[in-house]
């Protein structure tokens, strides 16, 4: 089935939130916080603008709370006498004229009484920048199994590293938007987002409004990779605070410096390893220490730090593990989600770490993880016991064997020995992404669809899961009409808009096609069993069907409906951190070939390979560009994105300066399904979209490792760093 909504995208009709016209609009734009930290002690209008034609909003114009509805309600909606970090929203700005807003913008002075401000999450802070307990750490927890030390003590090779990310910004190629306007007394925003719900939730709390007070909608949403997912609950109450005191329409999108500077990144990471093996290469102990930079304020942080725990101890076999991991305040912008979800920080680390133990232990780095891969009845660092039947050895095979991992290291070593510039190597990742939220997660999401009957025979798919690139439209539209035996074009996908669709959870986790799509297809079966059909029924019988039903009711709405049931055997611990952290993992194994050209120290991809098990692949077009898509950003994260830090705030946010991969920088990439149905799941379909970000970086990182012989240890792996990196090395 083609992309639904693909031709409308090709040619310029979709109409996005800055397309959208609304009629009496104004422009509405964000005065900041210059400092890093401080107490503020005067917001001084100037004499450029005519202030009598704006309308102004600060704190006090602020109904309810004036903190953003998250994990914690730290962070305010406007700063009123104290800021935490460069670039915090202080006051708020809309005109008629968009040129007047930025002069106006400009025109106001934000005076702030600085304090010592914590910018380095990897060290304690001095006593003058504490600001939370007695060391800014915002979050700890904890995962344990057996006895680490004992192991420790007993094995033949102890290998230690330490492993650190940088920030990445998501580059999505619609900025932040949303347009707000009040109707009937309901405040209403639109704009470009990945859970309505959420802002449903900030409207309500901020504004001191009931549920039927606040009305969302989701605009057509030109990509998120996870940074749609918190941040538009900003950007709709300060579009709305602005909506109600003009009494008008107020529309405010971001330029692409301010949302680059302003807005949430992948959080840094520093990961220590400390691993015991046997004498034949077994891993006994994982020791795992995991931190994280937070930023100012919690924001998702926790549950970034929760993910990237669960997968620090990877896709293998070991009894005896200890990960210890901790988010840390620091007086940078906020951290957020981003594709992955602390899941590739974590990863990386694991995955340079075993080739650095291949290495001290004189091993074949492939040979090393096959030996140690988790196999059917064996346990996770939770004690997952894993069942699926996936054969894990041959999702690492098939991907040595493309990249023809054996045959290029005798010719690369012939090679680099020949070459008098140029290096070649080849590297390998395995690794494992969980699909939905983590443990009792989708259980308290309580997740509901329902499918509508039409009176013409067609049907309506309600979800509140958005589209924002990945295809859930077609998806959503392939489960429905599968499952009912319609054609597409009698399927009907709800805009999502939370005055008509349920809340079917966010559009995060890797969790829509399988978890959201199953309810679609439960809701379908429901449906049929409403208009007095059974579960065989199918199309002109069940079109036919609805109509009937509709004739006999005339007026009524019919609707059938699902709402999520974890499957049986699945047991989580929120307090110790054990057990069922999934309902079920994806597996994959991702190859790369790198060149390095010694005279500029650049490293490019020359060849990519990724091997995955996501269960039953739907639309192979779009699971093959989800792949393909999550590549080239883990090859951006791992070579060329590099975050700038000046005083906790980005100082490269322009696309002159931040270097993202071109079609240039990309090489051929290789996708490859091996299947493994899910009973769980639509179709028998896993989690796809958050997995390619986990591999790219450490098979990157391991191939430069090979082809000069530098640690490469730190993402990402610039011109500069690699130089610095060899001239440590002496190579």
């Amino acid at each position: 089935m083609r992309r639904l909504e693909g031709i409308s995208k090709l040619t310029g009709q979709m109409q996005y939130v800055d397309d959208i016209h609304v009629e009496g609009c104004l422009w509405g734009m964000t005065v900041r916080s210059p400092s890093p930290r401080g107490r503020i002690r005067e917001i001084r209008f100037g004499n450029a603008v005519d202030w009598s034609q704006c309308v102004v909003v600060d704190h006090r114009d602020i109904p309810g709370p004036n903190e953003v509805f998250l994990i914690e309600r730290d962070q305010p909606v406007l700063a009123s006498d104290y800021t935490r970090h460069i670039h915090e929203p202080v006051v708020l700005i809309a005109h008629e004229s968009r040129e007047v807003c930025r002069a106006a913008v400009a025109d106001v002075q934000v005076i702030v009484d600085e304090e010592p401000a914590a910018l380095e999450y990897r060290v304690l802070p001095k006593p003058e920048e504490v600001q939370r307990g007695n060391d800014n750490v915002l979050k700890t927890l904890k995962i344990e199994k057996g006895d680490v030390e004992g192991a420790l003590a007993n094995a033949a090779h102890v290998v230690e590293g330490v492993y650190e990310t940088g920030a990445q910004e998501h580059v999505y190629i619609e900025t932040q938007g949303m347009i707000a306007w009040v109707e009937d007394g309901v405040v209403i925003t639109k704009g470009s987002m990945q859970c309505p719900y959420y802002v449903v939730n900030a409207l309500k709390h901020a504004l001191a409004r009931e549920e039927s007070g606040v009305r969302v909608i989701q605009a057509p949403t030109g990509g998120g990779f996870g940074g749609k997912e918190d941040y538009p609950s900003h950007l709709a109450l300060h579009a709305a605070l602005l909506a109600l005191k003009a009494n008008r329409p107020v529309k405010m999108i971001y330029e692409r410096s301010e949302d680059m500077a302003a807005t949430t990144k992948r959080h840094p990471s520093r990961v220590r390893h400390r691993s015991g093996f046997d004498a034949q290469g077994k891993l006994v102990a994982q020791d795992i220490d995991v931190a994280i930079d937070g930023g100012a304020y919690v924001t998702l942080s926790p549950v970034v730090l929760s993910r990237g725990i669960i997968h620090a101890g990877g896709p293998y076999a070991c009894e005896h593990v200890r990960i210890n991991g901790r988010t840390v305040l620091t007086n940078s912008v906020p951290y957020g989600a981003f594709r992955g979800f602390g899941a590739p920080q974590t990863l990386f680390a694991l995955e340079r770490h075993m080739d650095v133990c291949a290495l001290a232990m004189d091993m074949d780095p492939v040979e090393l993880r096959r030996i140690n891969l988790i196999r059917d009845g064996q346990t996770t660092a939770t004690g997952q016991v894993i069942n699926d039947g996936t054969d894990r050895a041959a999702i690492l095979d098939k991907a040595a064997s493309l990249i023809g991992l054996k045959s290029k290291c005798d010719e690369h070593a012939s090679f680099n020995a020949t070459h008098p510039y140029l290096r070649r190597g080849t590297g390998i990742a395995v690794f494992f992404h969980g699909a939905g939220f983590t443990g009792s997660g989708e259980v308290a999401l309580k997740s509901r669809v329902r499918i509508a009957g039409l009176p013409d025979g067609r049907v309506e798919v309600l979800t509140s899961s958005t589209e924002m690139g990945q295809g859930a439209l077609t998806v959503f539209t392939t489960l429905a009409a599968d499952r009912l035996g319609l054609e597409p074009k009698d399927i009907i996908v709800a805009e999502p808009d939370t005055a008509r669709v349920p809340n079917s959870g966010p559009t995060v986790a890797s969790r829509t096609a399988m978890v959201v799509g199953r309810l679609v297809e439960r809701a379908c079966d429901d449906l049929q069993q409403r208009v007095g059909l059974d579960d065989g029924a199918r199309g002109d019988v069940v079109r036919d069907a609805i109509a009937m039903w509709h004739r006999n009711n005339e007026g009524k709405a019919l609707y059938g409906e699902a709402i999520y049931e974890k499957p049986p055997g699945i047991n989580w611990d929120d307090t110790n951190y054990t057990g069922d952290a999934y309902g079920t993992f994806a597996w994959a194994a991702y190859a790369a070939e790198v060149e390095i050209d010694l005279r500029t120290f650049s490293a490019r991809v020359t060849d990519f390979v990724a091997v995955q098990e996501i269960g039953s692949v739907i639309n192979e077009t779009l699971a093959r560009g989800q792949i393909q898509g999550g590549v080239v950003q883990g090859i951006g994260w791992a070579l060329l994105e590099e975050c700038v830090q000046e005083r906790g705030a980005m100082k490269n946010c322009q696309l002159t300066n931040y270097i993202i991969p071109t079609s240039d920088d990309v090489p051929p990439i290789r996708v490859v399904f091996l299947e493994n149905p899910y009973e769980y799941g639509a179709q028998g379909a896993k989690g796809i979209g958050e997995l390619p970000m986990d591999g790219p970086g450490p098979a990157i990182a391991n191939a430069i490792a090979q082809a000069i012989g530098v640690s490469a240890d730190v993402l990402p792996l610039t011109p500069e760093r690699l130089m610095t990196m060899m001239d440590s090395a002496h190579v």
